[in-house]
């Protein structure tokens, strides 16, 4: 976090300490009949307060991308996290138990390799979704087409 972010932190920290008070004293000088609309008001702000963070975070992420896809440095997919990466690949491996019975089930042991022929296709796709095409071909020293 920046010396700017922390100190917008601090102050948004204390106008929430100051509605909360404000709400608490409201509270008590109305009594019980307006705790919940009191509350439900007090919620509401809090509410738009993480929605706000989450929006700036989000936005510094989107930005943070975009800079790096107009750098050209790496590809976005480079932030794929771990589940991002792997969890497909353990998804199909579990679709596959169900999928392997009704395939050998129905049509035996052809069935059985169709269904892992599909299986296996669909995590090579799934792997190469971002990678370069290798079959784009390649022009020659002075064509201007060439792929550097």
């Amino acid at each position: 976090m920046t010396g700017m972010d922390a100190r917008d932190a601090q102050l948004k920290d204390a106008e929430l300490k100051k509605e909360l008070a404000a709400t608490l004293h409201a509270r008590r000088e109305l009594g019980d009949d307006y705790e919940s609309a009191l509350v439900e008001s007090f919620l509401e702000k809090v509410d738009q307060r993480i929605d706000g963070a989450v929006e700036r975070r989000v936005r510094r992420q989107v930005a943070e991308q975009q800079m790096v896809v107009a750098r050209g440095t790496s590809s976005p997919r480079s932030t794929d996290t771990w589940g991002e990466r792997y969890g497909f690949g353990v998804v199909s491996l579990v679709a596959a138990i169900p999928l392997s019975g009704i395939g050998g089930g129905v049509a035996d042991l052809p069935g059985l390799f169709v269904t892992w022929a599909g299986i296996v296709a669909v995590n090579v796709a799934w792997a190469l979704r971002g990678a370069p095409n290798p079959l784009r071909r390649r022009g020659r020293a002075g064509d201007p087409d060439r792929e550097e």
